[in-house]
């Protein structure tokens, strides 16, 4: 998930770390940034051959968890537009225990500056583990309403698709917002989107709000006014 700045490089990646495979023994363990000859066919590929990856580790370790981001998007019927990274959901408190079943798989994991989120890579590509969306600490409700669903070829929980709408909208600011990235989201999933939930959760934000008034007037959504 971007920020308003690119933390990626604020600590050295782990040398010599080795991600086993979800179909490998053990004795076939591989440095997966050095598999050149293996790399997915372009960018948008590759965040998903990583989020696949993490994902089967987060299961395996029994985590509560929930995938984010464009990946979710993209999970729930969106188009394959993936944007920088792949984003997964966590309780703050079960972060010591995500980046020891991360560590463990031989992914390296780091804390930034900021205090939301934790920082890895798969595959040559960014991993963030957030336990706040939006300045909203994840919760156990948000984790329990997530479905169950394939990603590419990979079954796992994913944010509902109002929880991430509503964080999407919450995250913008006068510093960050960009109505262009969300909008073919809000387009795609709009009808399993519950929008007066969003309306509810966002208090009125001003920037959240003249998203809204302009899905009203493209006629993605219905007008607060038309409602029954």
């Amino acid at each position: 998930m971007v920020q308003d700045g690119d933390d990626a490089m604020l600590a050295p990646r782990a040398e010599g770390s080795g991600l086993r495979l979800a179909a490998q023994p053990p004795a076939e363990r591989s440095a997966p940034d050095e598999a050149a000859g293996d790399l997915p066919r372009d960018r948008n590929q590759a965040i998903l051959e990583a989020a696949k990856q993490v994902g089967t580790l987060l299961k395996r370790g029994g985590h509560d968890f929930a995938l984010a981001g464009s990946v979710a998007a993209y999970a729930h019927g969106a188009s394959e537009n993936l944007q920088h990274d792949a984003d997964f959901c966590i309780r703050p408190e079960d972060s010591e225990a995500v980046a020891a079943t991360l560590r463990g798989a031989g992914l390296p994991v780091h804390t930034p500056p900021e205090d939301w989120l934790l920082k890895s890579t798969c595959f040559g590509q960014d991993i963030d583990i957030i336990f706040e969306l939006a300045h909203r600490p994840v919760s156990t409700g948000m984790l329990d309403r997530a479905q169950e669903i394939p990603v590419d070829s990979v079954r796992m929980p994913v944010l509902a698709p109002t929880d991430l709408l509503s964080s999407l909208l919450a995250a913008f600011s006068e510093h960050h917002c960009d109505f262009g990235a969300v909008l073919p989201i809000a387009r795609a999933l709009r009808e399993k989107v519950e929008w007066e939930r969003i309306r509810e959760d966002i208090g009125g934000e001003p920037m959240a709000d003249a998203f809204l008034f302009m899905l009203e007037r493209l006629n993605v959504i219905t007008p607060r006014e038309e409602l029954p």
